[in-house]
């Protein structure tokens, strides 16, 4: 007879947990597959291993679809300085100043612009943002969220 240790979790000694395992090589060993039989005979439970066995496919990813997009309106007001509308444009939504510069004449040419296409989760943001900011500084600079068409 010889000792062989296991153990359920690996990465641990196997010191005081040992599995006695006996080694007969005088018994005789079923192989793991069906013995090869011949066409006409008969199977047996014990020889046919598809006998209840079950596939199951799995099933198909779902499609997933883009989400919702909104965007972000900066409204025009009479108080809000151009300078700070520009440092607003270029903080919060990454453009440069001649971006923003132009982005700040269509906001006060037409008293609203879009400033940004975003998921809702981020435009809703942005928008809190923007609004808290004006407030910080004392302006009455108000952005909002709608949904795109």
């Amino acid at each position: 007879m010889r000792y062989i240790c296991r153990t359920l979790k690996p990465r641990r000694s196997c010191r005081g947990v040992r599995a006695q395992v006996a080694i007969r090589n005088s018994e005789p060993q079923r192989p793991p597959y069906p013995s090869p039989r011949a066409a006409d005979e008969p199977s047996t439970p014990d020889e046919d291993w598809d006998q209840g066995t079950v596939v199951q496919e799995r099933p198909a990813d779902p499609e997933l679809k883009r989400p919702s997009m909104y965007k972000v309106i900066l409204l025009n007001d009479d108080y809000t300085t151009k300078e700070f509308v520009v440092h607003v444009l270029m903080l919060f939504f990454g453009m440069d100043q001649e971006k923003a510069w132009q982005v700040m004449n269509a906001v006060h040419t037409t008293g609203s612009a879009v400033v940004g296409i975003y998921p809702r989760d981020i435009a809703e943001t942005k928008s809190e943002q923007v609004n808290a900011y004006a407030q910080e500084n004392q302006y009455p600079l108000r952005s909002i969220v709608e949904m795109t068409d």
